[in-house]
Formats: C-alpha cells, structure tokens, sequence
C-alpha cells in the first residue's frame, strides 16, 4: 500500500496529547496544560478526514477528563469546563472539515464535467491527418478553467483537409456558448462539401442567428461575435487556402524565415451579420512539404509581460530552432507562460501543421 501524509502525521496530535496528560498529571495542581489539548483536533483536522479528526478530539477530551479525575475529580467547575469547551471544539472542528470534505467532493465533479465538455466542445486533433502532421495547445486564462472561448476543429473536406481556429468576444460561459455553437455548426457541415466561403457563411450565419436567438430572449449576446480563420490544406497541391475573418494571420515558417499569411481581403468576424457566401473570399499561399503553419488566437500576441510589453510571437518562433509541430508549440507554451511570468490575460491556443512529402 502506498504511504499517505496522514498515517505519519496522525503521530504528532497523539504525541501532542500523551505529552500534555503526562506532563499535566505530574504538575502541581495549579497548573492547567489541559486547555492545550483542543490542539490535537484541530492539528488533525488540517491533513486528515472528519472521522479521524472525531476520533482525535473523543482521545482528546478522555484525556482531560483523566486529567479531571487525578486532580481533584470531574465535578469541579474548572474541570467541566475545560471538558465542555474541549467536545465544543472538537465537534466544530470535524463539521467544518466535513463541510470542507464535501466541497471538495464537489469541485472535483465540477472538475470532471468541465473537463469531459472540454472533451466534447474541443475534441483533442488529431496527430496525424493523411499527410499532415498537427499539435495543439489550449491554456486557458481563467485559474483552475478547462476551456474559454478560444476554439479550434478540424474535419475532411473533398481533397483536403478542413481547419477552423476562433476566438470568441469575451469569456465566461456566454464565449462558452458561442465556442460550442461554432464547432458543431463547423462539424455539421462536414458531410455538406461545402466550398471555403460556403463554410465561412455557414459559420457566421449559425453564430450570428445564435446572438439573434438569444437577444430575443433579452440577453446582451447580440453584441458577441468571433474571430476565425477557416482553411483547405490540399493533399495533392503544395498550398493551403483560407479566409480570414477579422483573426490574427498564421504564420509560415520555412528554412529558418517566418512569414506572414496576410489576405488581401480579410472578411468581417462571424456573427457580426448574415453575410451571403459572396462576401468571403479564399485566398491561396504555398506551403510545402518541410514547411510548418503555424496557427494562433489573439491571446498569445496580447499577452504581456511584466513591463507591459506584447508577446513577440515572430520573433519567437523564428528563434526556434527544433523540428516537427510538437516541439514548435512545446516551445512556444513555455516561452509564452515565462513572458507572461504564468498569468496569461486572455485564452491563447495554438495549432502547428507540418506537411509530409
């Protein structure tokens, strides 16, 4: 059986109230050590369960009543109320680490369920996708948060491979909501073979009829829109297509360069109104077996140091000098929580794709 913290610590109330009966029995009758047992529960309380902390204070309060009984009998005044100031203590101490238990209990499950909706709203990519090779990362901004409103997918399209990354306006659950209507509207639309813009409209169409929906029923959610990139990674060709709705630009990195994949026509975010399919344009750049695209959400360039200063995302990525998607974004996480000195103002995520020849 593995060792636990508990059953080496629970020496120290025990030896905490057999020194202070013994010490106690055999001091002159004026002196009290008796009020220093409420100690044990107490102590007991801060690394064990209530039934052990129960325990500790019962030994405890049968000590001072030994200690009563030795020095001059129970029913002195000073006596019981030692004993009865003891069991009141012990007995608030072991509900308030059975309250503490059960709130324990509790965010575990609150634990659990975000992390199974992570799971659901923001299935983990794949490794690997026919020639391509993908690594990800999610950090969320939120302590002890799973997801936010950063999101990404990826699904078949005919002769290529499909990728949205998003970025939510806003946090919380509203983003939550937002995030999870565009990802299952973007895998809906798998079977559809819709074009690059078609898919661009279908996603700003369903976010844009959400807000509506909802600010209908009074909500303030007509404001929300999101950032994102929709792409075609081509299995045949040497190119990637995309559109731009209103995201940061991905980034190419090839033979130690970093460049900028900038439309000439970014569209507006999604959501901000149902635009028809004309109104997103797909915009085409090489990218080469060898080469790695690099994918982002505003969280990672907004992030600040401690002086103020952005994150130099290029210049990052252009100092790296590993290999493969893996070890670009692993480098990249790293390098982003030391500049943020690990607490990031926003949701960042991240996407690195390598062809294979």
């Amino acid at each position: 059986m593995a060792w636990r913290p508990s059953y080496g610590l629970i020496a120290v109330p025990l030896a905490l109230i057999v020194v202070v009966t013994v010490i106690d029995i055999h001091a002159p009758t004026t002196v009290h050590l008796g009020p220093f047992l409420v100690a044990a529960p107490a102590i007991t309380a801060s690394f064990a369960g209530p039934g052990l902390t129960g325990a500790i204070g019962a030994l405890a309060v049968a000590a001072q009543a030994v200690i009563g009984h030795l020095h001059g009998g129970l029913m002195t005044a000073n006596h019981q109320a030692q004993i009865a100031a003891l069991i009141v203590i012990s007995v608030f101490v072991t509900i308030f680490r059975y309250a503490r238990d059960r709130h324990e209990r509790q965010l575990g499950q609150v634990r659990s369920v975000a992390v199974a909706a992570q799971q659901v709203l923001l299935r983990p990519l794949p490794h690997r996708v026919g020639p391509l090779r993908i690594a990800s990362v999610y950090i969320a901004a939120e302590a002890e948060a799973q997801i936010g409103g950063d999101l990404y997918a990826v699904v078949p399209a005919p002769g290529a491979t499909r990728i949205v990354i998003g970025d939510v306006r806003g946090k919380g659950l509203p983003a939550i909501g937002e995030a999870s209507v565009l990802v299952g509207a973007f895998h809906g639309s798998a079977y559809r073979n819709l074009s690059l813009p078609g898919i661009a409209a279908h996603l700003g169409n369903a976010v844009y009829w959400n807000a509506a929906h909802l600010a209908n029923g009074g909500s303030e959610a007509d404001e929300s829109f999101v950032t994102a990139l929709v792409l075609d990674i081509q299995e045949d060709g040497p190119f990637v297509a995309l559109v731009n709705c209103g995201h940061p630009p991905p980034l190419l990195l090839r033979d130690g360069q970093v460049r900028s994949l900038d439309v000439g026509e970014p569209a507006l975010p999604l959501g901000i109104s149902g635009l028809p399919e004309d109104q997103y344009k797909a915009e085409t750049f090489g990218f080469e077996p060898g080469d790695l695209l690099l994918l982002y959400t505003d969280g990672v360039i907004e992030c600040r140091d401690r002086s103020g200063a952005f994150y130099p995302l290029v210049d990052r990525a252009g100092s790296w000098n590993g290999s493969g998607p893996q070890s670009l974004v692993r480098y990249l996480h790293d390098d982003l929580i030391r500049h943020a000195d690990g607490n990031l103002g926003d949701d960042a995520a991240m996407i690195a794709i390598a062809k294979s020849s």
